[in-house]
């Protein structure tokens, strides 16, 4: 067996393969001599049916099983011959194949293009400043305060005033004709928010109950919904109701309520400072390694293999999908066709792509590796937090497959964790980075 290399691209080969025609004639004796054992033909006696005749009934069968069966036995080795690895199926190419003759064939595959790393060692990173001050804690107990509230009608009547929360039903035209899943019953829109739709907000401060109203409002030309970006809607608004948030009072009881083990006001206010502590540490960390590879992602020019991207997309227009639906939205009528969705999500799925590239061969040279340690870790950090036995975890994502994505998640993880030790970090003000975000 022979193996011959031929670039086609940084992240694109074709490997050619030549099998000798001695080895060709010794698969096709031992097919012909199987396949004599076995088949029955009127006039010949089993086993006693002659070559030239089996090859008149199943030559071109026989010629396609051997193809096949040279190629899956001599892949594996010709690829390592080569040291060609390939990250997705090859594309198999072949002759045909003929007694007497060597058999040639070629695969062609996307492989891991091969990156100059620029220096990543010592590299000068932004990290906030982790603060978690006494008004951070009052607005998360007001949250929660208003996470208890109870919408109350308001009795009186009077117009609608901005901080209302109003009940109306609605529907959207586009011309004379009604949106297709752009209507709602008993909707409820607090005004000024501008949660809902600034103009139709605006339009309601003075309307009292029973009022309809009429308001044109104008989707730009990236609105989520393709099929009016760009165009001037009618709302039709109908007010029914009008009501309040009551608010309860914080208090020592209402702490009780919540449930818990919390008794006092400030037990509560403790365990909002440790929990905004924790989401803060992870969030800062995130960041900062975010920061970190884009530093390194920026001095790196590669071809990205298309069926890298692919994959990556595919995983985020699924993903968008099944959240979308959990939410209860149809994506279609939100939309987002998968054509809008492959346009938009590219560029996130190439960078990914690019910075999971750079992370891997950081990884290898320098010897960094998942452990059988690490993923105890893992699932006992997961047990801990999902209050689920760690072996059954473990078992779920084997019995399912996930162990590998695992793995290349917890090295990453342990690779930017390396960068960040060995890098020059300088710990700045969150005012600082969203100044540098705004530039």
């Amino acid at each position: 067996m022979r193996t011959q290399v031929e670039d086609i691209s940084a992240v694109k080969k074709r490997l050619v393969v030549e099998i000798d025609a001695a080895e060709v004639d010794k698969e096709l004796n031992e097919a012909y001599k199987r396949l004599g054992k076995t088949t029955k033909l009127p006039g010949f006696r089993p086993g006693k049916i002659p070559r030239t005749v089996l090859e008149s009934y199943f030559g071109r069968q026989v010629r396609e099983d051997v193809a096949r069966d040279l190629i899956n036995h001599t892949i594996s080795e010709a690829l390592n011959e080569a040291q060609t690895f390939p990250i997705g199926a090859p594309i198999l190419e072949k002759e045909d194949l003929k007694p007497g003759e060597g058999f040639q064939y070629s695969a062609v595959m996307e492989v891991r293009p091969v990156i100059q790393l620029p220096e990543y060692e010592g590299i000068e990173v932004q990290k906030e400043v982790l603060q978690v001050t006494d008004q951070d804690v009052e607005n998360q107990l007001e949250r929660i305060r208003q996470g208890n509230g109870k919408l109350e009608t308001i009795e009186e009547d009077r117009a609608i005033q901005t901080g209302d929360y109003v009940v109306v039903d609605y529907e959207v035209y586009d011309g004379e004709e009604p949106v297709e899943g752009f209507a709602a019953t008993d909707a409820v829109i607090k005004v000024g928010t501008h949660e809902f739709d600034a103009a139709v907000e605006e339009a309601l401060i003075g309307a009292r109950k029973g009022e309809e109203k009429g308001v044109t409002v104008h989707f730009g030309d990236h609105h989520p919904r393709v099929d009016l970006a760009g165009k001037d809607v009618l709302f039709k608004v109908r007010v029914k109701e009008l009501k309040f948030l009551d608010l309860p009072a914080v208090d020592d009881a209402f702490v009780e309520g919540l449930g818990a083990d919390f008794k006092t006001v400030d037990d509560l206010k403790a365990k909002i400072r440790e929990e905004i502590r924790t989401a803060e540490v992870r969030r800062i960390d995130q960041e900062v390694k975010q920061r970190l590879i884009e530093k390194i992602a920026e001095k790196v020019e590669v071809e990205l293999p298309p069926v890298l991207v692919e994959s990556e997309l595919e995983m985020r227009i699924e993903n968008l999908k099944q959240s979308l639906k959990r939410s209860g939205a149809d994506p279609e009528q939100a939309g987002l066709t998968d054509d809008r969705m492959r346009v938009d999500l590219r560029p996130v799925s190439e960078k990914r792509v690019k910075n999971m590239l750079i992370l891997g061969d950081i990884a290898r040279e320098k010897g960094l590796k998942v452990e059988e340690e690490d993923l105890e870790e893992h699932f006992a950090s997961l047990a801990a937090s999902t209050g689920q036995d760690a072996a059954i975890l473990r078992r779920y994502y084997e019995a399912r497959e996930l162990l590998d994505g695992l793995r290349q998640q917890l090295l990453e993880e342990k690779t930017l964790k390396y960068l960040v030790e060995h890098a020059r970090i300088l710990e700045v003000e969150r005012s600082v980075l969203t100044g540098n975000a705004a530039k």
